[in-house]
């Protein structure tokens, strides 16, 4: 999987390109080193909330897969799926920086984000379905279960706050946390037992 967390790298430092871009920009422009912020709240706020959702995405695919032992086919096939979504996810987050509120180009971030949520409750499903891919003796009992209602859920929840951004565009990009509320309520489930 070390070509898959090397993509993800990869994605997540592109992010990061159109802010530097804006340096050369602001000095050709003679403007004070202040603007490079106070005047690019939106691509500086889209980075931010693009690292977050790819480094969370991230940490979920690494946490699954750190007790597989084998990859099939299929699930090799399901990996890349989910990469694209990670490698696209880069432009959508350049659109919002340029575009702001629009309709389109929120529903290309969620249908990416929904693509690597999609991708990744194949890949558990795959896990949870084929015996002996995963390692045993790392896999703790119950875990990949939770993991699976935790991704169905995600997905469930992703495609209510896509509605949700598209009928009250105020709410946009804020309804992405809803996808708190599973985690938020299996750590609670959790300290229960």
């Amino acid at each position: 999987m070390l070509f898959t967390d090397a993509v993800t790298a990869i994605s997540i430092t592109l992010l990061i390109l159109p802010l530097i871009d804006l340096v050369p920009e602001a000095v050709s422009a003679h403007r004070r080193a202040s603007e490079v912020f106070t005047g690019h709240l939106d691509q500086i706020w889209s980075f931010l909330l693009s690292f977050a959702v790819i480094a969370n995405i991230w940490g979920e695919h690494h946490r699954t897969f750190s007790s597989v032992a084998r990859v099939t086919r299929s699930l090799m096939v399901w990996n890349m799926g989910w990469l694209l979504s990670v490698v696209v996810l880069p432009l959508p987050t350049e659109m919002i920086g340029a575009f702001g509120r629009n309709r389109f180009v929120a529903a290309f971030y969620y249908v990416a984000l929904l693509a690597s949520m999609v991708c990744r409750l194949a890949m558990l499903r795959i896990l949870k379905t084929t015996p002996g891919l995963l390692d045993e003796v790392e896999q703790e009992p119950g875990k990949l279960q939770e993991s699976y209602t935790e991704s169905y859920l995600n997905v469930l929840l992703l495609v209510l706050a896509l509605v949700l951004a598209l009928v009250v565009p105020v709410l946009q990009y804020y309804s992405l946390l809803l996808l708190v509320l599973p985690r938020r309520a299996f750590l609670r489930g959790r300290r229960a037992r």
